[in-house]
């Protein structure tokens, strides 16, 4: 079988290019992995690179994107995306590469406007959903603080052109555009979760879903998390500079326990003190921004961010709006005891109480309520975190997630 994806990112090329994985990139490249002995997979990608390249059992399309500082300012201006125009490059490589499936990862991206365009049988994986992430964007924040610019040094790029989280969100609108118009044509969706199946009955009406879950990256898989409680808590949050990912409630909820005479460590991976994230949360909550136990680790390597875990008492997953967050899938799997925000597919991944405990977003009261009640638990959080741990290494199998996508394949290839 010729399976030919389009992906927002290189998978196991960033690999070939000798990159460090980021978090969002690190499940595909394992899924690339675990299926190109299987199949004849090809990917095609955005990249600045031009050659098309043979790695390990894979062919690698990069898409190049050349855009100078004019037309990215104009695309900023006018809030529209140039690279419509590379409809035709992904026609042609379907050409190309003649595959008898393709595979799109992501709802909101360029690759969908291929839909009306061919008649090779397309399956769109859902990672987030655009649409309902825009809905939910301002959730921990007034909208003021959208446009809080941020300069990291005077120039004059910074000066013209100055970053704010508003500059995200305006892209978003043609993304939300773009999804909500394609999924409409959709025929085959593949999903993980009890959220992004009901949204897709909305959005993508005329198509038929499919369960496919998520291969997490390899060292999670080899380590387990051991209790070690002492006199402080050592929390640990997998986060990003993004506004819509509850940062803000994370700092209130260290706050409250500082407040309160509770000696605890927060770790957040992901967030660096100098990210746009951190200065328009000290500026929400001033007085209120927590003094001590804030500890910002920045973007960490997958074995540093392991140790990371490995040495918390407990996962706290801050999202005001997520799908399944590989952030809290690899706590799971970890073993670590978790609490986590009641949004998206969050409720598919765990049961409240059972394997961890649920709250609601954007309440630091109850998140810090739920800290103490882990803590004062310690066997109860510890079987949590077994309880997480068994369900993890079930739901991530890699044998049968390469299987069930096949077989997914194979089911919309009989019925196509």
């Amino acid at each position: 079988m010729k399976v030919l994806w389009f992906s927002n990112t290189p998978a196991n090329a960033d690999e070939y290019f000798n990159n460090e994985l980021n978090g969002s990139g690190g499940w595909l490249q394992a899924l690339d992995q675990s299926l190109q002995n299987h199949v004849e997979l090809h990917i095609a990608f955005f990249d600045q690179h031009k050659e098309v390249f043979r790695y390990k059992n894979a062919t690698y399309y990069p898409i190049p994107i050349n855009q100078g500082i004019l037309k990215r300012a104009i695309q900023r201006f006018f809030n529209f995306s140039s690279e419509k125009r590379k409809l035709s490059i992904f026609l042609d490589i379907i050409e190309q590469v003649k595959p008898d499936i393709i595979h799109i990862q992501g709802t909101e991206n360029l690759f969908t406007e291929i839909l009306p365009h061919t008649e090779v049988p397309v399956v769109i994986s859902i990672q987030g959903i655009i649409t309902v992430v825009r809905h939910k964007y301002c959730s921990g924040f007034e909208n003021h603080f959208l446009h809080r610019p941020d300069r990291k040094a005077i120039s004059i790029k910074s000066l013209l052109f100055p970053y704010s989280f508003h500059v995200e969100y305006r892209k978003f609108g043609p993304m939300q555009k773009r999804e909500t118009k394609n999924l409409k044509l959709a025929k085959n969706i593949i999903g993980r979760t009890s959220w992004d199946n009901r949204v897709s009955r909305i959005l993508a009406p005329n198509s038929t879903y499919y369960h496919g879950d998520e291969i997490l990256r390899d060292a999670f898989y080899q380590h387990q998390w051991k209790p070690h409680f002492s006199d402080k808590i050592i929390i640990h949050t997998t986060n990003s500079n993004t506004f819509y990912k509850g940062f803000e409630t994370l700092c209130m909820a260290l706050n409250l326990l500082n407040s309160m005479g509770i000696q605890c460590v927060w770790q957040v991976a992901g967030i660096a003190s100098e990210n746009l994230i951190v200065k328009v949360t000290k500026e929400k909550l001033k007085k209120d921004f927590p003094q001590k136990g804030l500890l910002l680790m920045g973007h960490l390597n997958q074995s540093t961010l392991i140790e990371a875990m490995l040495r918390a008492d407990l996962y706290v997953m801050t999202s005001h709006i997520d799908n399944s967050p590989n952030g809290l899938c690899e706590a799971m799997i970890l073993g670590l005891p978790v609490i986590s925000t009641f949004v998206g597919g969050v409720g598919s991944l765990m049961k409240d109480r059972e394997e961890g405990m649920l709250i609601q977003d954007g309440d630091p009261w109850a998140m810090a309520g739920a800290i103490l009640e882990i803590w004062n638990n310690r066997e109860r959080a510890i079987q949590f975190g077994q309880n997480a741990r068994k369900i993890a290494l079930i739901r991530h199998n890699k044998e049968r997630i390469v299987s069930d996508l096949i077989n997914v394949y194979e089911n919309i290839l009989k019925t196509r």
